[in-house]
């Protein structure tokens, strides 16, 4: 009797050809297909001790047939337009249980749409975190859709995802798009704390004067502390490493010039749609693109001179970096997840914010020591925000005085800290009862007779200048 693989994957690509090993190794027989028929055969036979558990498939046709049905697909190809072509051509060979999980970097509006299309079969969207280790060895998972169609392939998920002391970092985050919003949240974030750490590195470079390998020593050592996560430890990785080529540092030889696939972008364009105040990711995002702008950046050196100046010894320590990233950090997440709290009410959506730090905790590339304490604080309390939760204040309370110094220490000596300083500018209005906005609203009011609330709860929503001939 032939072999039937219980679930399908299409698109070989880094990602697609890791999390088709891992299912191989972890959960089930999986049948492949590429658009490029030389790279199914060349995976499979790259697959060494796991090819008997994967089939190779020469078309759709061959590859829905190879499957169990009721079957279920993943798709591992880029987002956007290819997985409307990949779904129009996988309709005719699928029948009305058979699944398909869009399991790409996709933005949840396109993931809402294809869920509300009425397809002609069951569909998922899921957030996969973790890049090509994560997907080879246990990624965080993310899925949207119908609870039913989770609960379906939740066995094959569960069983590839990362663990957390024995729980798998895999969940249903809600219906339709839930899943890819909660990805594009965590990526969000992710671009947040790389940005907060090449900060603190470049503080540590043209402010302290260290070379990179002294950076990694102390990137090392925060590891093993509060700020213990999977960017920190990358961080000292990089930092230790020598080029190949010239024997120097690797970071000395690597253009200042961020790269990035758009998926901050949309986080930080959601979170206006939603109302939902997200200044250090918006920060990192226009970091990354102000980084694009070499050719500015030089001329602007070349005529103002160069901005990051020697800091006066004893100014700030190694220890007010490691405090101030720690204070940026939790601000962040903060924000994250107010974000998140936001998304349900506005998508009909139930999401749950303890399992969402719960299925970030590991595989994923924002996975840190911290998050098994944010899941604890948003169980008590899921609608209050993590800056208010006693255990992330007591915190902020010991490392923000730290965070101030590094803020200005860097303002006065020229270190441009977009994310840090927007944390901490968030972080004194969060605790600001009384703040500005008073101005702003009486203007308002005066140029375009919009009104506004008074402190003594007084019938009247006009100042004395709208009364003008």
């Amino acid at each position: 009797m032939a072999m039937t693989a219980e679930i399908g994957l299409i698109g070989l690509g880094t990602m697609g050809a890791a999390l088709a090993l891992n299912i191989a190794e972890n959960a089930a027989l999986v049948a492949v297909w590429n658009r490029t028929t030389a790279r199914t055969h060349a995976f499979h036979a790259e697959a060494g001790s796991l090819a008997p558990r994967i089939m190779p498939c020469d078309s759709l046709k061959a590859l829905v047939a190879a499957i169990r049905p009721p079957r279920a697909i993943i798709l591992m190809v880029p987002a956007g337009q290819p997985v409307d072509d990949q779904i129009a051509a996988l309709t005719p060979y699928l029948a009305p249980d058979d699944l398909v999980i869009d399991a790409g970097n996709a933005n949840f509006n396109d993931t809402n749409r294809r869920a509300r299309a009425g397809l002609p079969f069951r569909f998922l969207g899921m957030g996969v975190s973790g890049g090509e280790d994560g997907a080879r060895h246990g990624p965080a998972i993310m899925g949207g859709g119908a609870k039913a169609d989770w609960d379906r392939v939740a066995p094959i998920l569960t069983a590839i995802a990362a663990k957390y002391k024995g729980t798998p970092c895999a969940d249903w985050m809600g219906p339709e798009g839930a899943g890819h919003f909660v990805k594009t949240v965590h990526n969000g974030i992710e671009y947040a704390d790389m940005q907060m750490i090449a900060e603190v590195y470049g503080m540590m470079r043209d402010g302290f004067g260290l070379p990179a390998p002294a950076i990694a020593t102390t990137f090392r050592r925060w590891n093993d502390g509060v700020l213990q996560s999977y960017l920190i430890e990358i961080a000292a990785g990089v930092s230790a490493a020598t080029d190949p080529l010239t024997g120097a540092s690797m970071l000395d030889v690597i253009l200042d010039k961020a790269g990035q696939k758009g998926t901050g972008r949309w986080t930080a364009i959601e979170a206006q749609h939603l109302a939902a105040p997200i200044p250090v990711i918006e920060a990192a995002v226009a970091a990354r693109n102000v980084s694009a702008r070499l050719e500015e950046r030089q001329a602007g050196e070349a005529l103002y001179g160069p901005a990051p100046q020697h800091l006066p010894a004893a100014m700030i320590t190694e220890a007010d970096l490691e405090s101030a990233l720690t204070a940026g950090k939790i601000l962040c997440y903060a924000q994250g997840f107010t974000m998140s709290g936001a998304a349900g009410p506005a998508f009909g959506w139930d999401l749950q914010l303890p399992a969402i730090a719960r299925v970030w905790r590991a595989g994923c590339i924002i996975r840190s020591a911290m998050l098994d304490d944010m899941a604890q604080a948003l169980s008590e309390d899921p609608a209050r925000n993590l800056i208010l939760a006693p255990h992330f204040a007591a915190h902020l309370k010991r490392t923000l005085p730290s965070l101030r110094r590094v803020v200005s220490a860097a303002a006065l000596h020229g270190h441009a800290l977009p994310a840090l300083g927007a944390g901490l500018a968030w972080f004194d209005a969060m605790r600001t009862a009384r703040g500005t906005a008073n101005m702003i609203q009486a203007q308002r009011d005066f140029f375009g007779a919009h009104g506004f609330d008074r402190l003594d709860g007084r019938d009247n929503h006009h100042g004395p200048w709208a009364v003008r001939g």
